[in-house]
Parts: structure tokens; C-alpha cells; sequence
């Protein structure tokens, strides 16, 4: 853990590694935890603030996951590449392509699957789980898109407690930002005192607050003024705006 005096006192950034991160691979489904999931249990890394999940899923053509229960969950799902086919218990059914946000809400109790879309390409995506701010809430689904160009050189709010700016609603204390950067873009993100911010790069590289960062690593900030993003050569990532 790297420690740097700022005008906040003292700031501290963790960094995870990609190859820290837990790994399953079950033939039609290769996937990465960055915290504890299923088999993979770490009591280090059980999460961050209300960030629960955050899996690097690539499913096989023509295979996924069947029908299976959640419940008090925020769920977000962000689509790289392929596509993803959702189906679940309220009666929704949807295709989430690269751009788009996906968010289900489990609440009182939802039933889902979702499955590669293709018969011949493999479909790759993050699923990010979220501690909701109220148990109990009726199980609901958004779904919107976000182009390149709406994240191209900047950080673009795609989740967030009221749904500001067009993004899509999650119902607890945490916002989604995505941005693609180049080498030479940059953008940076005021973080309030008292809040706490996690990176992920979701492929290609960045340089986030001065650290060179690849496809898969993690990096937790707490009592810094901002989370500062430069490309170095092409990469997409996530930030989020914790309590």
C-alpha cells in the first residue's frame, strides 16, 4: 500500500493486481473475483465500502448461467465485447451489448439467467454487485447505453442514486463513472471528504493518481481530493464514487 502526503492529511491507495484476483475456470465460463466470490475466499479481500462483486466473466458461445435466485442485491452488468442475453423473473428479457449498463435490482427476491447471445462468439463482461441502501425493495430493471464517444477522454456517470445525467439508477450510495482514454487524454474526478473511490481497469492501460495500471487491476483511494485518469496507449475503465 502506497501512503502520499496531500492536502488532505494522509492518502492512501491500495493497488490489486490482476493476478491476485481469484480465477475459475469452468470450460464454458473463464472468470476473475477481485473480491471473495463462490469458491474463491479471501478475508482480505471481501469487498470495498459497498462494493461487493466484481467479476471479469467470458462465457463461451451458446453456454451461461441458468435460471438462479438473488435477492438484496444491486446488480450491474457492463458489456465489453459479444453479447450478453438476460431473462428474469419480472419478464424482462434483453440483449446487453458493448456500451450498455445493465442494472437488476434483487430486492425482495429475483430470478435471472443470462446467457452468451452467440453460438459462435464468446461474449465478455463485468458483473459488479452492489450492497443496496434498503432491504426489501421490489425487484426492478434499467437498462441504457453508453457510446465510445459519450466516454471518449472523460470520465461519463453511467449509475447513480437519482439517475442524474441519464445514467442508470441504483438504488444505495454509489456512482459509476466510465471513460476511454488514448495516450494523451486525462480526466480527473472530484472525490468529497469522507468518501473513498474504487478503479477498475477493464481493459487496456491507464495511469490513475501517477500508478501505470493494466486490464484487471484494481485500485482503492481513500482522503484523496480526486482520481485523476491518463491514457497511455489505449484503455477503458471504471470508477466508483463510494461512501
Amino acid at each position: 500500500m502506497a501512503i502520499l502526503r496531500t492536502e488532505r492529511q494522509v492518502a492512501m491507495i491500495s493497488i490489486r493486481k490482476a493476478g491476485e484476483r481469484g480465477h475459475a475456470d469452468h470450460g464454458w465460463l473463464d472468470s476473475h473475483h477481485t473480491f471473495s466470490f463462490a469458491d474463491y475466499y479471501d478475508p482480505a479481500h471481501m469487498g470495498f465500502r459497498n462494493l461487493r462483486v466484481i467479476n471479469d466473466d467470458r462465457v463461451a458461445p451458446g453456454r451461461g448461467f441458468g435460471s438462479h435466485p438473488h435477492r438484496d442485491m444491486e446488480i450491474v452488468s457492463y458489456v465489453l465485447e459479444g453479447a450478453l442475453a438476460h431473462k428474469d423473473s419480472t419478464g424482462t428479457g434483453a440483449v446487453v451489448r458493448p456500451g450498455d449498463v445493465q442494472r437488476m435490482s434483487a430486492g425482495t427476491g429475483v430470478v435471472h439467467s443470462e446467457f452468451n447471445a452467440s453460438d459462435r462468439e464468446g461474449v465478455h463482461f463485468l458483473q459488479i454487485w452492489l450492497l443496496p441502501g434498503q432491504r426489501g425493495i421490489a425487484p426492478s430493471y434499467e437498462q441504457k447505453t453508453f457510446t465510445t464517444d459519450d466516454k471518449r477522454g472523460r470520465l461519463r456517470l453511467v449509475a447513480s442514486p437519482d439517475g442524474k445525467e441519464g445514467s442508470v439508477t441504483v438504488h444505495t450510495d454509489a456512482s459509476i463513472f466510465a471513460g476511454v482514454f488514448e495516450a494523451g487524454e486525462s480526466a480527473s474526478l472530484t472525490i468529497d471528504a469522507g468518501r473513498h473511490a474504487w478503479v477498475h481497469i477493464a481493459r487496456g492501460g491507464v495511469r490513475v493518481n501517477g500508478h501505470d495500471l493494466a486490464e484487471g487491476d484494481g485500485l482503492a483511494i481513500s482522503d484523496e481530493a480526486a482520481v485523476h485518469v491518463e491514457g497511455i496507449g489505449g484503455g477503458e475503465v471504471l470508477v466508483f464514487d463510494l461512501p
